[in-house]
This record gives structure tokens, sequence and C-alpha cells, in this order.
């Protein structure tokens, strides 16, 4: 037996030092919820976890941007529903205006709704906006610029490559109507991009390359040019960037092509004279047809961007059940620790104290 030294304390205050930490321990992951809660407890499993909630966190902003692009879609194919509509409305007009049997005076009440309808075609598409984003104007398609100020990019088709294109000793003189006169028209292509069979044509006051398949690009003339060469910057961009990922670069491009009456051919619609009228019938249904080919390909971003939520919440739900294995404590399993872990901390205070008891036996040696 020793007195300067007593052992038997010493071992018993360490083991109840050891089993108080377990029991601080336990009470924190019980009270937390967690079975990590320091770099300590698992150094693998903890960076392995943030990592997992960082992919989380950006699958639920994902899937809310993903559902945003669905609004975004649904309020421009609403807009355009009411489009059709006024189309529709023009067609019956020219189709009633072309009819042999009708007056001047006739004609110029039809020409005035059509008037009417031109204007609330505009001003639709110039209004038409999602969270102060015009969606029908022409800010969520493809830009395009030229170095010539006479000549502007109209339209290029999805299938044409981003990239410079030439056009070489450009001449286009404008009539009184402000249309390209086809006799004084020259133009050849340069270098570029350019697919197979590409023909340079006229349209009124734009100037059209494309070929019998998907290639085209329009450019419209604003005033008179002689003998020019016309570089053309076609970038690729400009279509709406909706980030439906919780990585980079997994985007959806959502373009959105102008509407406006010159890309759909109605800008010089006229139904106060039968020829006229009778033209108008095929520019009425070039325009249907235009605005069609916007709304179907809008509904097929919906349908894209509807499974990427549904595939989104998938893996977010996968994802949270992994992370949920990592970091989350099972409390029956710890509240059993917890219970053994106490014991051993009252156990542990009582042989402490009988540990303390032990050198004054010694004195029963000296009495």
């Amino acid at each position: 037996m020793k007195v300067n030294y007593n052992i038997s304390a010493i071992i018993a205050n360490n083991t109840l030092g050891l089993n108080d930490r377990n029991l601080t321990a336990s009470t924190e992951r019980l009270s937390s919820g967690y079975k990590i809660n320091h770099g300590k407890d698992n150094p693998a499993g903890l960076a392995m976890a943030k990592r997992m909630n960082s992919q989380i966190r950006g699958l639920s902003q994902a899937s809310q941007s993903a559902s945003d692009g669905i609004s975004v879609v649904e309020t421009a194919e609403g807009a355009l529903a009411e489009v059709h509509d006024m189309l529709q409305r023009l067609n019956e007009l020219s189709i009633k205006s072309s009819h042999g049997v009708l007056t001047d005076n006739d004609r110029k009440m039809i020409q005035e709704e059509a008037a009417q309808l031109k204007e609330e075609i505009t001003r639709v598409a110039d209004t038409t906006e999602f969270n102060g984003k015009n969606l029908l104007g022409g800010d969520c398609d493809l830009k395009g610029y030229t170095d010539n100020q006479a000549v502007k990019v109209e339209y290029y088709a999805d299938e044409v490559n981003p990239g410079q294109y030439n056009l070489t000793l450009v001449t286009a003189i404008l009539d009184e109507e402000g249309n390209i006169d086809p006799e004084t028209f020259e133009a050849e292509l340069g270098g570029g991009s350019y697919d197979d069979n590409c023909t340079i044509t006229t349209d009124g006051s734009s100037i059209l390359i494309k070929n019998d398949d998907t290639f085209e690009i329009r450019l419209e003339v604003t005033e008179s040019i002689t003998a020019e060469d016309i570089s053309l910057d076609l970038t690729g961009i400009g279509a709406m960037r909706l980030q439906i990922g919780a990585n980079e670069g997994q985007i959806l491009a959502l373009r959105i092509p102008t509407i406006s009456l010159k890309n759909m051919g109605i800008d010089d619609l006229d139904l106060s004279t039968e020829e006229s009228a009778s033209r108008g019938i095929a520019q009425v249904a070039d325009a249907i047809d235009y605005v069609s080919s916007v709304r179907s390909r809008l509904g097929a971003y919906q349908n894209r961007l509807e499974h990427s939520v549904s595939s989104l919440d998938i893996t977010d739900e996968n994802m949270t059940a992994a992370y949920s294995r990592l970091m989350d404590v099972d409390m029956s399993e710890e509240m059993i620790e917890y219970t053994k872990n106490q014991v051993l901390v009252q156990s542990s205070t009582s042989m402490l104290a009988q540990a303390n008891e032990r050198p004054s036996q010694v004195l029963q040696l000296l009495q």
C-alpha cells in the first residue's frame, strides 16, 4: 500500500474521464441527430457528406430552375396561342376579301380589321414578359452581327454553325417601297461554313441564304448598298440559359424565335384589293406555319424540362437517402450506447471514491 501515489485512484480517474467523454459524445449525437458532428468523428465520412450535401442543395435549386423554365415556356406558349387565333382570323379575312362579290368599300373595312390584328400581334410580341424579360421580341433568340450598318442579321437557323461568314461584292438597291430590286441584286458567297448547295435570293428587303434543307440565314437591308464586302458574325448565343443541373455546364439553352410581322411574312399584308387578298392567303398560311413551328419547339422544351424536373427530384431523393446513411444517427442504438456510458460514468465515480479511501487504511498499520 502506498500513500504518495495512489495508482488505483489514477486508474479510476482516467477511466472516469474516458467514460465521461464517451457520454458527452453520445449526448451530442442524441441531441443533434447526427453521428458525425466534428471532423474527428469521421474525417473521410464528413468530407463525403459535405460534398453530398452540396450536391443535394444544388439539385434542389436546379429543380426549381427547371420549374421556372416550364413557367417561361407556358407564358410564351400562351401568348402564341393568342397570336395563332389572330392569324386564323386574318386567314378568314384574306379568304373573304378575295371573294369577287365584295366592293372596294367592303375590302377597306376588312383591311382596317386586318391592320388592327397586325398591331395587336406586334403588341403581344413586344409585351409578353417573364420576370421583366421579354420572351417573343428577340431577347431569347440567337444573335448575329455584321460590319455594315445597312445590313442586319434578321434570323439564322439552329443548323447554322456559329462563326464568321462573308459575302462578297453585294449590291442591293432598294425601291420606293423599301424592297430590294431583283434586277440590281448581285452577291456571292465568301468564306464561312456554308452548307452545300446554298443559294442567295431576295425576298422584299431581305437577303436569303439557304439550301433545300434546314440551313438558312436571313439578312435585312435597310439602305441601298453597292459592291461591298460584308462580314457576318453569327455568335450562336442569345438563348435563355437554364441551369437544370447541380454542376457546371448542365444547362438548357431555351431559344424562342423572334415573333414579328417581318419574320412571319405578313408585314406587307394587304387585303384592300382582290388580287392582294389572294396573295394574302398564302402569306397568312406561311405565318401560321411559322408560329406553329415556334409552338412546337416550345412544346418540346416543356416536355424535356418536365422530365428534367422528375429526374432531378428522383436524384435528390436518392442522394438525400445516401446522405442520411452517412450523417444521421440511429437513435435506438445510440440510446443503448448512452445508457451504457451513463452506467460506466456512475460506476467510475463510485470506484474513484473507493480508491481515494484506500490511503486512509494505512493508519490502521500505524496504530
